[in-house]
């Protein structure tokens, strides 16, 4: 654990470890939104689990300030990061969570009706079907464009504390 909150910093080790308890809990969601219709899916286990791991989550985030780690530059330190990082970085957080809901409200809905509305030629159904699909998309390219200004965001720090360095 030791290296890996070296390699990531701990910024980035909480992020990457939130997944312990996050993944559970999109499971609880998912499966309390199909429980009542078939009655195959248990919820409560789900939320069960994720709770449980959001109290591991928590324990490990306490012993997280004292390990040691080497100052270096790491990418996803909010006190190493720019101005210009931390809002591109939030951005293309903010694009990733809006594909993720996309994701799964479209794994947890019956597409049928909808399918068969557009088939059968109705507008409304037909516009919310290019309103999902330029959702979609657009997601996809906002998270696409916002981490690329947030790598140039980090190339322009590294490149900055090197000139620095060197002069």
């Amino acid at each position: 654990m030791t290296r890996l909150v070296d390699r990531l910093g701990r910024t980035g080790f909480a992020a990457l470890s939130s997944l312990i308890w996050a993944l559970p809990m999109a499971a609880w969601a998912g499966s309390a939104d199909l429980s009542p219709i078939d009655k195959t899916a248990y919820p409560w286990i789900a939320l069960g689990i994720g709770l449980v791991m959001l109290a591991v989550w928590l324990v490990l985030l306490t012993r997280l300030g004292k390990v040691p780690i080497t100052k270096r530059q790491r990418r996803f330190d909010l006190q190493q990061m720019s101005g210009a990082e931390k809002r591109w970085t939030l951005a293309t957080a903010t694009f990733a969570t809006g594909l993720i809901a996309w994701l799964n409200g479209a794994a947890t809905v019956d597409w049928g009706p909808l399918i068969a509305a557009v088939g059968a030629g109705k507008v409304g159904p037909t516009l919310l079907a290019v309103a999902l699909a330029v959702f979609a998309v657009a997601m996809v390219a906002g998270m696409w464009l916002s981490w690329r200004k947030e790598s140039a965001a980090y190339a322009a720090r590294v490149l900055s504390i090197y000139a620095e360095r060197d002069a």
